[in-house]
């Protein structure tokens, strides 16, 4: 569901906000944006990543998506899964994103900074932050994503990334130099889009579950 589930006029809180940075750059074709969205809609609707977002004290965290390239762009605002049905919807609205912002350069830093501009306004306390970024290339434009995650790891966010090697043998090198940091942060890989949605599901549940550690 969208946000809107309130307790006493206050947003329920969760265990874990969750903001997913995904690669629309020009790098990424049209088949493979498809592959990439359609992956994340699946892990959403697999069983293991509901159980996991419920599991919590609080049984239930937030995700919101962002697209980014040249510019940034919210594909999927916030939204609180407690269960199946809102697991299920955000799948939906993944599926119905429209691609934009229009495909440019790898600015990973600025929407690395986008993207933690958006957990900032998560409406509900969280136990834990995260950021999730994905994506096939390396930074090329803009602020560099360094000091982005210095800033991130300083106001208590952990940020992982997913590196899809099809473009870039040596991406996996680059995330884990300049964007992972804070504790328990981890860079994964995976070959090509074809192999994405394992690799995203492994991915969640690692991040989503703090001590799932057989990954």
């Amino acid at each position: 569901m969208l946000w809107g589930k309130l307790r006493e006029g206050r947003v329920e809180p969760v265990d874990l906000a969750l903001c997913l940075a995904v690669d629309v750059s020009a790098s990424v074709d049209y088949d493979e944006f498809g592959l990439m969205v359609g992956g994340l809609a699946a892990a959403f609707r697999a069983p293991e990543i509901v159980a996991a977002c419920t599991a919590g004290p609080r049984g239930a965290v937030a995700v919101a998506v962002l697209f980014w390239s040249s510019a940034q762009d919210v594909a999927v605002p916030w939204m609180r899964l407690d269960g199946l049905a809102a697991a299920t919807a955000l799948a939906d609205a993944l599926e119905a994103a429209p691609r934009l912002p229009e495909a440019g350069a790898t600015a990973l830093g600025p929407g690395m900074a986008a993207a933690l501009a958006l957990l900032a306004r998560c409406p509900a306390e969280a136990a834990r932050l995260a950021l999730d970024v994905s994506g096939d290339g390396a930074h090329n434009q803009g602020r560099p994503p360094g000091p982005v995650r210095d800033i991130g790891v300083g106001a208590g966010v952990t940020i992982n990334a997913l590196a899809v090697l099809n473009e870039e043998p040596d991406l996996l090198e680059h995330y884990t130099a300049e964007v992972i940091g804070g504790p328990g942060s981890f860079a994964m890989s995976c070959a090509d889009y074809a192999d994405f949605a394992e690799a995203i599901q492994r991915k969640l549940l690692r991040e989503i579950e703090r001590d799932f550690i057989s990954v």
